[in-house]
């Protein structure tokens, strides 16, 4: 009896024991769940767009991603904003995409980040699968699971879905340009077309892309510039070919040489052939449009070709490698011939290296005994390193032989951040939450004219519906002292969709500068744009810009009617 006593009560212990240790455990936090919200863009064909996330991460068909696109390079704080896409087709490590709006081209490389209600959704599957799994009885009510497994790999003979599929707008568009200075008031009608445009015909050529302009002018004398034309030059539209399985590539209207960011906006044309699975040679032509360029001249014309390696995967090691020459024209005059180089590697998420040069000889000699060798033009390095998913790190060195001439008019707008920091610099962007996120850049810069250096910075913070706000804004401000000019300039950019058919975006800025190559010492402007969608497919937009510069003084007003298909 005392035995069979003893071995009770030991069990009696061990019992109750196990119940405190079960009660104490279940009362602590559950261990928080690491949820991947950001992804990249590793495949773009035929107007398809490929994430490097499937359903591993949580995904499935018809959430929604925002991309941004940052070019090879460019420091974090010019992200910017293309467009939205909606995943239609998952698998295990990969997601299938469909464009549903776009204000430039989508490239490989491009962030995308999942919109917050559907962060939230992947977020509770995620703890979902912390909870105790039980086994199930399942049962076939009809088919057979394997023979249904095996059709999966019959040829669908149905036509692929982005063959001959059209998405996008066209409004016709009224503006009234008043301008103070002169007290000239100018009537322009216009046009604004966006459209993706995948398979036409059953081809694999693509229209994809933005573009607004002027079709009619009535004034007396010759129209300004205006802020909204200045934007309008650095968005991209164009025809594309792009098959997987052709060894040509080609592409004709505003674009980005795709293995030469560096080279900017043309209007033009390129064409290429791939070599093997590695290499692609080609030639382009065109005219310089971008504003945002470091050496801009809306005269100029362009002609060159160029050799692109690339090899590897996002994944583990990407390297890309492009080397060509190229010959420029100013007013159909000779200008200057020269070789550019850009050369990206990158490893895994964590780190990139970034390098693009250029080095010319001019056409006319700058010395007088008429030596004209080669010189080094340009060049830009960065070296970019993630440690974690919500920040990055990058460090850059840049250096213009001659002085930039970008329109400095778009030094308030964060177009030109890049070319305000010359020699070495340094900048992070970090993600404090999941609605907040704080960016920043810091180097030193010294003119001819200076007797010691200068700390030129640049801050700023994102609110993407911080605090339940229901609106997402970034706000900015730089201190510069560059070879072009000294000065500072803040920003704000606001922008709120409420509900499916009403959507505001707001930009507003001051810029002061000194600088000998323009009399535009101090400007402050407001850019704000509204849109109604009307039914399913009609939209009504109305817009009003307000420029207060020392050269230029003018409110522009627009409206327009578009439809949606």
């Amino acid at each position: 009896m005392r035995v069979g006593a003893g071995v009770s009560m030991r069990g009696l212990v061990v019992r109750v024991a196990c119940l405190i240790a079960t009660a104490w455990l279940g009362s602590l936090p559950a261990q928080e769940t690491s949820v991947r919200t950001k992804y990249r863009v590793k495949q773009v064909a035929a107007g398809l767009i490929y994430v490097d996330g499937g359903s591993e991460d949580g995904l499935s068909e018809g959430m929604r991603l925002r991309v941004f696109h940052l070019a090879p390079g460019d420091a974090i704080m010019r992200r910017r904003d293309v467009g939205s896409i909606a995943i239609f087709a998952v698998a295990a490590n990969s997601a299938a995409c469909e464009i549903k709006e776009s204000t430039s081209m989508i490239q490989v490389g491009d962030d995308a980040e999942l919109y917050q209600e559907d962060a939230q959704v992947v977020e509770m599957v995620r703890s979902s699968k912390s909870v105790r799994k039980h086994a199930q009885v399942v049962s076939f009510t009809q088919g057979d699971p394997i023979e249904d497994e095996l059709r999966e790999f019959v040829p669908n003979k149905l036509p692929s879905p982005e063959v001959n599929r059209i998405r996008g707008m066209v409004s016709f568009q009224q503006d009234m340009i008043v301008d103070h200075a002169s007290g000239i008031h100018t009537y322009q009608e216009g046009a604004v077309v966006r459209v993706n445009m995948t398979r036409i015909g059953g081809t694999y050529w693509n229209v994809i892309g933005y573009w607004r302009g002027r079709l009619n002018t009535q004034t007396g004398s010759n129209s300004i510039t205006t802020l909204n034309d200045l934007l309008n030059r650095t968005y991209q539209i164009g025809l594309y070919y792009n098959n997987p399985t052709s060894k040509y590539v080609a592409g004709f209207g505003r674009f980005l040489l795709p293995w030469a960011n560096s080279l900017n906006t043309m209007d033009g044309g390129y064409f290429g052939r791939r070599i093997h699975k590695t290499f692609t040679v080609g030639m382009f032509a065109g005219s310089t449009p971008d504003p945002t360029a470091w050496n801009y001249d809306p005269t100029r014309q362009i002609a060159g070709s160029f050799i692109n390696y690339e090899h590897g995967s996002y994944e583990t090691v990407r390297v890309s490698s492009t080397a060509g020459a190229a010959v420029t024209r100013s007013h159909w005059a000779p200008e200057r011939q020269f070789l550019f180089f850009e050369n990206t590697i990158s490893f895994n998420t964590k780190v990139s290296i970034y390098h693009d040069l250029e080095t010319d000889r001019l056409a006319k000699p700058l010395v007088a005994n008429g030596n004209n060798g080669v010189r080094l033009a340009r060049s830009f390095l960065t070296f970019r390193y993630q440690p974690i998913k919500r920040l990055a790190i990058d460090l850059s060195h840049n250096y213009f032989r001659d002085v930039p001439t970008f329109d400095t008019r778009l030094i308030g707008t964060g177009l030109l951040d890049q070319f305000l920091f010359q020699g070495f610099s340094g900048g992070f962007r970090f993600d404090v939450l999941k609605s907040l996120n704080l960016y920043a850049n810091l180097g030193e810069a010294r003119r001819d004219s200076d007797t010691k250096a200068q700390l030129n910075y640049m801050g700023g913070l994102v609110l993407n519906h911080f605090m339940k706000l229901p609106f997402r804004a970034d706000l900015r401000y730089s201190k510069f002292n560059s070879s072009f000019g000294s000065g500072s300039y803040e920003s704000i950019d606001f922008s709120r969709q409420i509900g499916d058919k009403f959507r505001v975006d707001f930009q507003g800025g001051q810029q002061n500068l000194k600088s000998s190559f323009t009399s535009q010492s101090r400007a402050r402007y407001i850019n704000t744009n509204l849109d109604y969608l009307i039914g399913r497919h009609y939209f009504l937009g109305y817009g009003w810009t307000l420029y207060r510069g020392g050269v230029q003084n003018y409110d522009q007003t627009f409206v327009n009617l578009g439809y949606r298909f």
